[in-house]
């Protein structure tokens, strides 16, 4: 699988009741590919996996592969906490047609590199998937480290790795250690133009949810070769993405989607809906990329 361009890490839309609302979702999906995502990347953090149950969370990937069509790029979320929960997601969404599934580390367990190489491996030995490995220290309290990458360099079914570290130093670690052999997808969503420089060729993006094409413009420029414009345009989605990454980031994402006309609900708890204070001051982030 070629990654390319803003892939969303879609959102989990909610009704009134705390169900999911499928017909959020398809609206939202829809509102997503005229903005021109190249992609869609369900059950990731920014969809709550981690709240959804194991049979909510195949209803998302089975409604997401319905909808997309033969030129998306699908990449199922399966991590759970333990080997196991990832090996049956990951079958799960094998099963719906996902060819590529995207794993941080295990959370809560904090593995070890020798134990998360182990881990990695029985996935593979397990389910005939590709895999686009996850970097998101913050949440899972442990590094996908280089030695990872080193141990899987030369098996190909290991295609990439999303960087959601917020460390530039990593994209540039990885570059000068490897090569192009890895895919670099960017998560460090404050970051983006740093990584694209640094050698990422597509963006895992929670934040598409609610500025798209924002996103995808910024990434068409970079594409161009227009750096300084690039740079421009970078700069109008900063103070989102800079306020995104100080906390509360679903929320935020969920609030983003109903000022963008995409209504999706709030997260579950124990995710508590935004304060009318923190509301406001996301709405004046927003306004430069909502105009």
């Amino acid at each position: 699988m070629k990654l390319t361009g803003v892939m969303p890490a879609l959102v989990t839309p909610f009704d009134d009741k705390g169900k999911i609302d499928f017909n959020r979702f398809e609206k939202l999906l829809h509102k997503l590919r005229d903005d021109g995502v190249k992609g869609w990347v369900p059950c990731g953090s920014t969809g709550e996996y981690n709240a959804l149950t194991m049979d909510e969370r195949a209803s998302v990937l089975k409604f997401v592969a319905n909808f997309a069509n033969k030129d998306e790029l699908l990449i199922a979320g399966t991590n759970a906490g333990s080997t196991w929960e990832v090996i049956e997601h990951t079958r799960r969404a094998r099963e719906l047609g996902y060819t590529a599934v995207l794993l941080s580390a295990p959370f809560y367990a904090t593995p070890a590199p020798d134990e998360l190489i182990a881990h990695y491996r029985s996935v593979l030995d397990a389910v005939d998937v590709e895999l686009v490995l996850y970097n998101y220290p913050p949440k899972v309290g442990v590094e996908v480290g280089l030695e990872v990458l080193e141990a899987f360099k030369d098996d190909k079914r290991v295609i990439g790795i999303k960087e959601s570290s917020g460390n530039l130093l990593r994209a540039i670690d990885i570059r000068s250690r490897f090569g192009d052999r890895y895919q670099l997808t960017n998560g460090s969503d404050d970051q983006t133009l740093d990584f694209f420089l640094w050698g990422a060729t597509s963006w895992i993006c929670g934040p598409a949810n609610c500025m798209a094409r924002a996103c995808v413009d910024l990434v068409n420029t970079i594409e161009s070769g227009n750096w300084l414009a690039a740079r421009d345009k970078m700069q109008v989605i900063y103070g989102a993405m800079a306020s995104l990454e100080s906390g509360k980031f679903v929320q935020k994402v969920k609030y983003g989607c109903e000022l963008a006309g995409t209504p999706v609900g709030v997260g579950r708890e124990p995710l508590l809906p935004l304060t009318t204070g923190e509301k406001a001051a996301f709405r004046k982030a927003m306004e430069p990329v909502l105009g």
